[in-house]
């Protein structure tokens, strides 16, 4: 073999070695063929950026899967070429990162987690896509950006005022409960917190079989997340997001700690050890009246093949606390990296557009992908097929009402996860008896200030 054959085997080798050990990359859509279309956009984008070829920086899930589905048919309409590289999530972020300190620009499309957002923002990783959106020759009617729900818009795809990205998934988290039950006892869904404790205590102390309700308790971040999902709504905060100051003492979110404590009392009796796997699957095997959880896997709840109570449940949105009706908000958005050329900034958009405008959304929704529009919540197809829809459009509009008001639901702070450890770990030892809830979160105030001014 000639030494320049050699040559060029190894640098093949490493360049194969280095992705296999940082993400997988995919060539999607390299097709030369393009499809004659009758839409002015697409015949615009396919004459200016024909042969250019973008690449994503994406993590493994279903609505970037179900964009691989879709990119084949993007590519023959625009001719524009796709390149992923797919990686854990952490991962992804790292790299999103270092690409930018980096100035390299390998990646032009990236899928941005909304906790990060403010750590991205930052350093301008992303830019603003507000100029896109509003440019008229760049962005198609039939994107419409409205039809996207307010909390995704604002709350995932927004930071600090400013479009960073595009909403591609999310979840909030709702309320499902065995409406045979309801109905047998005379009940009606719960419209308020105390509603929701007085009807777990009905179940858990008169109907014999059946606890109140299940929802995540475990030690640590679990207890802390579950918890959250109605501590906004009882008025309690672990930390002030305006001036980070750690108000975990705070009487208001003692109270509401005292209030979760007593909500779990009304489940089984293993529910300290219980993450959302352990509670959902408590609920679908009938053991359990309510359940609240995410939206996102409320599916397994109407999977025959899962659950034995498909036939007999109903959704509700989150009954509404003292000081507001308020709804948990996380998901994805994709943006265009700041370090990218003029010419790739277009091709990255013309993507974007694409994949998550309207016009595509439904086929985008049956390949995998998460429902982020309003007008796909009340598309009557979707909701024959999956009658938590309705439900879950009324709890987006909980979820938009933590973003008006200014709340991020993990706090967007690089060491949230730290003290949503902490509070969790000792919001576990009031549900077991070890602490009271004022001396466990005295003890829990001082180790997250003592986190938060390292």
């Amino acid at each position: 073999m000639k030494r320049s054959s050699v040559w060029k085997s190894v640098v093949l080798l490493c360049f194969l070695l280095i992705f296999s050990a940082t993400g997988t990359i995919f060539a999607n859509g390299s097709s030369e063929t393009v499809a004659v279309s009758d839409d002015p956009y697409i015949n615009a984008v396919r004459d200016k950026l024909q042969g250019t070829t973008i690449t994503i920086a994406s993590m493994s899930h279903t609505s970037s899967n179900a964009m691989r589905e879709m990119v084949g048919e993007f590519t023959a309409e625009t001719g524009i070429k796709v390149r992923w590289d797919i990686m854990e999530e952490g991962l992804l972020r790292e790299k999103i990162l270092m690409d930018h300190h980096a100035g390299t620009g390998t990646y032009d499309v990236l899928f941005l987690d909304a906790f990060n957002l403010s750590q991205y923002s930052a350093v301008d990783v992303m830019i603003d896509l507000k100029p896109l959106i509003n440019d008229s020759t760049l962005t198609p009617s039939w994107f419409d950006y409205e039809d996207i729900l307010p909390a995704y818009r604002d709350g995932v795809g927004s930071y600090g005022g400013v479009v960073y990205g595009i909403p591609v998934a999310g979840e909030s988290r709702f309320l499902a409960y065995r409406k045979d039950l309801f109905d047998k006892y005379g009940k009606t869904p719960p419209v308020t917190t105390d509603e929701l404790l007085e009807t777990a205590k009905f179940f858990n102390e008169e109907v014999d079989g059946v606890y109140g309700i299940a929802m995540r308790a475990q030690k640590g971040i679990h207890f802390a997340s579950g918890w959250m999902t109605l501590m906004y709504s009882l008025g309690g905060q672990f930390l002030d997001q305006k001036t980070w100051d750690v108000l975990v003492d705070s009487p208001a979110t003692v109270d509401s700690l005292k209030y979760y404590v007593e909500l779990m009392k009304q489940g089984p009796p293993d529910i300290s050890v219980y993450t959302h796997e352990e509670a959902i699957s408590a609920f679908m095997a009938g053991k359990t009246a309510m359940w609240i959880d995410a939206t996102a896997i409320a599916s397994w709840i109407l999977d025959p093949s899962k659950s034995t109570i498909t036939d007999k449940v109903e959704f509700a949105p989150l009954p509404a606390g003292p000081v507001g009706a308020y709804a948990p908000l996380a998901g994805w958005s994709a943006g265009i990296s700041s370090d990218v050329s003029d010419t790739q900034k277009e091709a990255a958009w013309a993507f974007i557009v694409w994949m998550t405008g309207k016009k595509h959304s439904l086929e985008y929704v049956h390949d995998g992908g998460v429902i982020v529009r309003e007008s796909l919540l009340t598309n009557g197809e979707l909701v024959a097929k999956d009658k938590s829809l309705p439900a879950q459009l009324l709890t987006m509009k909980e979820a938009a009402n933590l973003v008006k008001d200014g709340i991020i639901w993990i706090p967007p702070h690089p060491k949230a996860i730290k003290v949503l450890e902490i509070v969790g770990n000792y919001g576990n030892d009031v549900l077991s008896g070890i602490s009271t809830p004022e001396k466990a979160m005295e003890k829990a105030q001082t180790e997250v200030e003592m986190i938060m001014n390292e």
